[in-house]
């Protein structure tokens, strides 16, 4: 996206032709047209504050509904298991490209069709460079397919083995870190480091005790949940001290390294041997995930397909393409910009009213709130906004004593709402919302009299105030404007 004139221009060209995209759909399932309607006007009506989502540029959305999508291009470009992807090795290479550059990245592999697709593609990968790759050498075979059916039992139990090392799901890591519901937690034996108890942030130093001890194959940075940055160049530090792999996941804040706002020791790309992301989120591209990779890691990586994935997702690939030249662009930087400095106006706004936030703050584009001192569980307080036209999600705070599914807190975050142009004011105005639905939101108990986690009650008029004051703040800042359906 560029200046406001120049994307509402964009936009009410594009109007003709979601208009008529909509009306053929509907001649074949109306249901689908109308639900894709109700989801723009629901988009449009709501203060969409979860961390992990934002909105893409139209033409980003458009590239994804072409022919492309009807091609099979198993393989790599230059090497596919179909005939005739000529243009998708063009569509793959572009977006590589793009990517590479964006990102100052050695290697980037466009395949992945999620974050936790792009994240078994690292681990395998590392895996591979590290265990299958030596041992086949040791072993005298160059492929799998020349073991004995011995040597490949003992390269399987070698592969199951291995360990990896990740920030805890309460402190702000992701399942996809090793944890037991999660595949990564079956590939492996795991190990969780997790924050300081009163700070609340990580502590570099148990964190380097813990991996001298633990001795992973594969150490794990980044976070899903975690308000604050993450010093990469110490990560490295300590992954060398143990011979580990580094890999960041960087899907929440890929757009604040691209946008240069995370640029030294908090940028994760010139110190890990992997990064894993995704393109949606602070990006603001398309759903999708992507690998960047040092030239040592870049063959295996490039082994994603067919060793994780399957056929790529072409249409895909080239609205990320799309997304990855406009991240390119000098708006984005100031985009990127406006994101962190709104979570610290949100998160400001919030304490003054009374609110207690994990780590005391945020310096990134996310915050939570632990809504214990409202006297609410995190899906009381999640449910109780989202009646009132606040969206959100709950999420587990360190050591939360109800565990992942009801949580102690709520996550927010700025990058959608500042796609929409909200600056400082409104995300004032945002926190003192959230503060009056949350202050005004009762836990009631159980049928058995217990407290209950998920029950509550709303003040009468608490609901109805809050649309209206968000309806005003959305009004001044139209989603996609221009576009009519």
């Amino acid at each position: 996206m560029t200046d406001a004139s120049s994307v509402e221009a964009v936009n009410a060209q594009a109007s003709a032709a979601y208009q008529q995209i909509l009306e053929i759909v509907g001649g074949v399932e109306p249901r689908i047209a109308e639900a894709t309607r109700q989801e723009l006007a629901d988009q449009r009506s709501s203060l969409k504050l979860i961390a992990s989502e934002n909105y893409a540029s139209l033409p980003t959305l458009l590239t994804m509904g072409t022919w492309l999508s009807d091609k099979y291009a198993e393989g790599t470009v230059g090497h596919r298991f179909y005939a005739g992807c000529q243009n998708i090795d063009s569509v793959e290479s572009i977006a590589a490209e793009h990517a590479r550059e964006l990102f100052g990245a050695e290697y980037a592999y466009v395949q992945p069709h999620s974050g936790i697709d792009a994240n078994l593609v690292a681990y395998w990968a590392i895996l591979n460079k590290r265990i299958e790759s030596p041992e086949l050498e040791r072993l005298g075979a160059k492929t799998v397919n020349d073991l004995s059916e011995a040597d490949w039992e003992t390269l399987r139990r070698t592969f199951s083995e291995q360990r990896v090392m990740g920030m805890s799901l309460d402190a702000g890591g992701h399942l996809t870190h090793g944890f037991r519901h999660n595949i990564s937690g079956k590939m492996f034996h795991q190990r969780s480091y997790g924050t300081d108890p009163e700070s609340q942030l990580i502590d570099y130093d148990k964190l380097r005790a813990d991996a001298k001890e633990f001795k992973p194959l594969i150490l794990i940075a980044g976070y899903s949940a975690y308000p604050r940055r993450v010093n990469f160049a110490t990560m490295r530090e300590i992954a060398d001290e143990v011979g580990a792999t580094l890999f960041v996941d960087m899907a929440h804040f890929a757009g604040l390294v691209a946008g240069k706002v995370f640029t030294g020791d908090e940028n994760p790309v010139p110190f890990a041997d992997v990064v894993g992301s995704t393109t949606h989120k602070s990006l603001r591209g398309p759903r999708g995930g992507f690998v960047l990779a040092t030239k040592e890691y870049s063959e295996s990586v490039d082994k994603g397909c067919p060793m994780v994935l399957g056929g790529p997702l072409s249409h895909v690939m080239a609205a990320k393409a799309v997304a990855f030249a406009e991240a390119r662009q000098q708006s984005f930087q100031g985009y990127a910009r406006n994101v962190a400095d709104n979570a610290k106006t949100l998160a400001e706004g919030l304490m003054k009213r009374g609110a207690k936030l994990v780590t005391g703050g945020t310096d990134n584009h996310l915050v939570l709130i632990d809504t214990t001192s409202f006297g609410l569980t995190g899906r009381q307080a999640e449910s109780a906004l989202l009646d009132s036209g606040v969206v959100t999600n709950r999420n587990s705070v360190p050591n939360d004593p109800n565990g992942a599914w009801y949580t102690s807190g709520v996550r927010i975050g700025t990058p959608a709402l500042t796609s929409r142009g909200f600056g400082a004011d409104e995300f004032d105005k945002v926190a003192e919302l959230i503060v009056d639905v949350l202050t005004n939101t009762t836990a009631m108990t159980a049928s058995n009299g217990q407290p209950g986690k998920a029950r509550y009650t709303v003040a009468g008029g608490v609901a109805d105030r809050t649309k209206a004051a968000a309806a005003e703040l959305l009004d001044a800042n139209q989603l996609y404007p221009g576009l009519e359906l």
